[in-house]
């Protein structure tokens, strides 16, 4: 565990450096909800729109995102955290203008990385925030530390789930555990593979009911992408859906989303720093 004075002196160093992207972090309660698949084509769209986009693949036990797009890439955050790389190295820019740090497999809890790949985390968190105006973060399933850690650094938490009464039940609790835990952003919950309008209101009215009785939080609707045969043909292709079929139901609707979450962006000045969590990682 990182020290308490070492952290405050790490806030201390992050205290006046200037705070620019926005992030987003897509978390979700249960596996194989189209989590990671939503991200990439979110990110799509907002590089659609002329944003500066980097995607992180944050899940640090099991990251696919370079699956799923077919990259190629001989290093990944695992190497740069531990001092083999450089950023650099493990971002590639994909067609469509997306940035993507590609990311590794069984890299340890945040808690147990040491004092120089600490640093080294910092130093990574430092460059994407001065080079993006928006940064995906795409955790692992669950509440693990290493999730409820990026999803702390989200302006915008991005709660993703499905119809299914398991999906938003976990969507549940990984929104009570990030409250319990301080989170100060913006949560919103997106429905996916639902087959209308209506039953995407219905489950977010169930979930945000409950969430502002017991927790007393907003629940924000981002939206919903309805069940589209495009969205499995793209990920056997391993291409992005927004790109490989932009005039497809589930494209139309991520699009909407993005153009909704750009009109939405705060002004840098009042939003609380990326960099200014970062220490929080490590207490």
């Amino acid at each position: 565990m990182f020290g308490t004075d070492q952290a405050e002196k790490l806030r201390q160093m992050m205290r006046d450096l200037p705070t620019k992207a926005r992030v987003v972090t897509l978390a979700s309660g249960k596996g194989g909800v189209g989590k990671t698949v939503s991200a990439i084509n979110l990110g799509l769209c907002f590089a659609a729109s002329g944003k500066r986009v980097i995607l992180v693949d944050a899940d640090l036990g099991l990251a696919n995102v370079d699956v799923l797009l077919n990259l190629n890439c001989r290093r990944n955050i695992q190497h740069v955290i531990s001092g083999q790389a450089e950023l650099e190295e493990a971002m590639l820019t994909v067609p469509g203008g997306l940035r993507v740090v590609v990311g590794g497999s069984g890299l340890a809890q945040l808690a147990n990385l040491s004092e120089f790949e600490r640093h080294r985390l910092v130093g990574v968190l430092s460059d994407l925030e001065s080079n993006a105006d928006i940064i995906i973060c795409d955790t692992a399933a669950g509440i693990s530390r290493n999730v409820m850690a990026f999803v702390d650094l989200a302006d915008l938490l991005l709660v993703v789930a499905t119809p299914e009464p398991t999906s938003l039940t976990d969507a549940y609790a990984l929104i009570k555990t990030a409250v319990q835990q301080g989170f100060e952003g913006t949560v919103s919950l997106l429905m996916n593979r639902v087959t209308s309008r209506l039953e995407a209101r219905t489950c977010h009215q169930r979930v945000a009911q409950v969430a502002k009785r017991f927790l007393d939080v907003t629940v924000f609707d981002a939206g919903y992408v309805v069940e589209d045969p495009c969205v499995g043909q793209a990920v056997r292709k391993r291409k992005a859906f927004v790109l490989e079929y932009p005039g497809s139901q589930a494209s139309y609707c991520l699009m909407n989303l993005a153009a909704k979450l750009v009109r939405a962006d705060r002004p840098v000045e009042q939003k609380v720093g990326f960099l200014r969590k970062v220490a929080n990682l490590f207490v």
